[in-house]
């Protein structure tokens, strides 16, 4: 389980966004603005070793992925809710558990994926899932859903934004659930917030951080192991003017000593960055619903 999280974490990632200076020059109104028929790709990487100490014997694993992820806006209705195609162009893996030989694959090298990466494989160039999205990000249709919903510490693929303009320094939470299962095998629920913050806002470029924080007590080392992978800390880049996520990065760095027996240790260092590559008209017809 472990292992496929990390595979699928570099596989979804934040969609662009629309900022708007208020009046007053003071605060920004925060929205989706995307064009119908046009495409967005950024390249995204995912690093992430895992060191896990169990019945006295050490494990390493390590995980890399590169991808091209592309965005087809298929449609922007009368209320400014946006229909979109996502999908993965391209992608570089490779992954080392342990002492075993290191799996590399890259897409584009005409050679067959090892078993370990078939389900990015299948995925490459199709449609993961087609999604309905009022400007504040908020999803109010899913079609052919093909995908994971992994989660990466934001909640989901998009952002929901603030309602109301927002000053520098200003802030506004997003409440989430995380499922984990106890020493006794029982089913819980740790309530999470992400709490994100308007950094600056300079040469037409905004900053926006953002710090996952849990609401319920972890209370046990067993538990904290299921959710630190799930909790970050990064931060978004936009151009306002163009409405565009310029960049992105998210950060994992936590060890949790304890959580199957007193000398058993798990250490987990990972790093998420995104750059856009472009954003242009797609070459395709935009299809209408």
């Amino acid at each position: 389980m472990l292992r496929r999280t990390a595979i699928l974490l570099g596989l979804f990632f934040l969609f662009p966004i629309s900022a708007v200076v208020a009046d007053d020059g003071q605060k920004c109104v925060l929205r989706y603005k995307l064009t119908e028929g046009e495409e967005i790709r950024y390249q995204v990487e995912h690093l992430a070793n895992t060191k896990t100490r169990l019945d006295k014997a050490n494990i390493e694993s390590s995980v890399r992925t590169v991808s091209t992820k592309v965005w087809r806006v298929k449609d922007v209705n009368e209320a400014g809710e946006m229909t979109f195609e996502h999908l993965i162009e391209t992608v570089e893996m490779s992954q080392k558990n342990g002492d075993s030989e290191e799996l590399l694959w890259n897409s584009e090298s005409g050679q067959p994926a090892p078993a370990a990466f078939s389900a990015v494989a299948e995925q490459l160039g199709k449609t993961i899932a087609t999604i309905r999205i009022n400007d504040q990000g908020q999803e109010r249709e899913r079609l052919d859903d093909k995908g994971t919903k992994t989660d990466l510490g934001m909640g989901g693929i998009t952002i929901p934004l603030p309602e109301t303009p927002v000053k520098i320094g200003g802030q506004w939470a997003v409440p989430r659930q995380i499922r984990v299962r106890t020493e006794d095998g029982e089913v819980k629920l740790i309530k999470v917030r992400e709490l994100y913050t308007l950094e600056k806002l300079s040469a037409g470029v905004a900053t926006i951080s953002v710090r996952s924080e849990p609401l319920t007590p972890i209370g046990t080392p067993k538990i904290k192991s299921q959710v630190v992978q799930q909790l970050s800390n990064g931060s978004v880049r936009f151009d306002v003017d163009a409405g565009r996520t310029l960049s992105r990065q998210l950060d994992w760095d936590e060890t949790v000593v304890g959580f199957e027996g007193a000398d058993s240790m798990m250490e987990y260092r990972a790093r998420l960055t995104e750059q856009m590559l472009s954003s242009q008209p797609s070459t395709r017809t935009a299809a209408r619903p």
